[in-house]
């Protein structure tokens, strides 16, 4: 009994802290709202107390880890920290909230409001964050997520903002979005280093899984490799929810999270 309990209490000890960054302004949007930033417990041997991590940035904040402020259930991006963590793979997360209504404006890569929420990320968001917690600032640990249409400005933010985003993480992305003119820029844009996860779920549809491949193809072609800079996942049970995207998340953190090579 004594041997559990001393296994549960560095399991909640692992389980890290969720704090809040209350009607954070953006001067490029004209609006505020709330951060969410998933901080690891603090390191349990004093050698590590300067310990600092690497970040990833995700959209649609309000449906990562609290039920009572998810539109149709939580990722349960804390558990999967959690999971994480107890494989010795720590990391920040900070939950960026969707406006409701401009959900669609800010996340759109093809209008201003697109790039200039990016510009709110980037410009006012991440000093915020850097500057307050034990942030690894560089690009190499800085990272950028989301799912469906926060799943296409991620993957815009990897290619539009080289300097700053190492890695990214677009699960069930919205390529069918203004015609897949997405797919068009990543076929025109540079080859940017750094690390890609892409997914989709088989149930969304055909389009939505074909539009997927064409993409997985064009990464490739660009040099982007299987299991060094690139992971593709087709999930057979996979549909359009937050639930398959937390389990997936879950999984693709090994490959995010991973020491950058040299």
């Amino acid at each position: 009994m004594l041997a559990l309990r001393r296994f549960l209490l560095r399991w909640r000890a692992r389980k890290g802290r969720l704090v809040v960054l209350p009607s954070v302004h953006s001067p490029q949007l004209d609006n505020r709202r709330d951060l969410y930033v998933h901080v690891p417990a603090a390191p349990a041997a004093p050698a590590r107390g300067d310990a600092r991590y690497p970040v990833i940035y995700m959209q649609d904040g309000q449906n990562l880890f609290d039920p009572a402020t998810s539109f149709a259930g939580t990722w349960g991006v804390d558990e999967a920290l959690a999971w994480a963590s107890r494989r010795a793979l720590d990391a920040i997360v900070v939950g960026i909230p969707n406006m409701g209504a401009a959900r669609i404006a800010e996340y759109d890569p093809f209008v201003d409001a697109g790039d200039r929420y990016l510009d709110f990320v980037t410009h006012t968001v991440k000093p915020l964050v850097d500057g307050q917690f034990p942030t690894l600032p560089e690009r190499s640990h800085t990272g950028i997520a989301g799912s469906s249409m926060g799943g296409l400005i991620s993957l815009y933010a990897f290619f539009k903002y080289p300097e700053v985003f190492g890695f990214v993480a677009a699960l069930s992305p919205s390529l069918w979005f203004a015609d897949g003119a997405l797919l068009d820029l990543v076929a025109r844009a540079p080859r940017v280093p750094g690390r890609l996860y892409l997914d989709v779920g088989l149930r969304e549809g055909e389009q939505t899984v074909t539009l997927g491949r064409r993409l997985r193809d064009l990464l490739r072609a660009k040099g982007y490799a299987p299991r060094r800079d690139f992971r593709w996942v087709e999930d057979k049970d996979g549909v359009h929810h937050e639930s398959a995207w937390g389990r997936r998340f879950r999984k693709a953190l090994p490959f995010l999270l991973r020491e950058p090579a040299a």
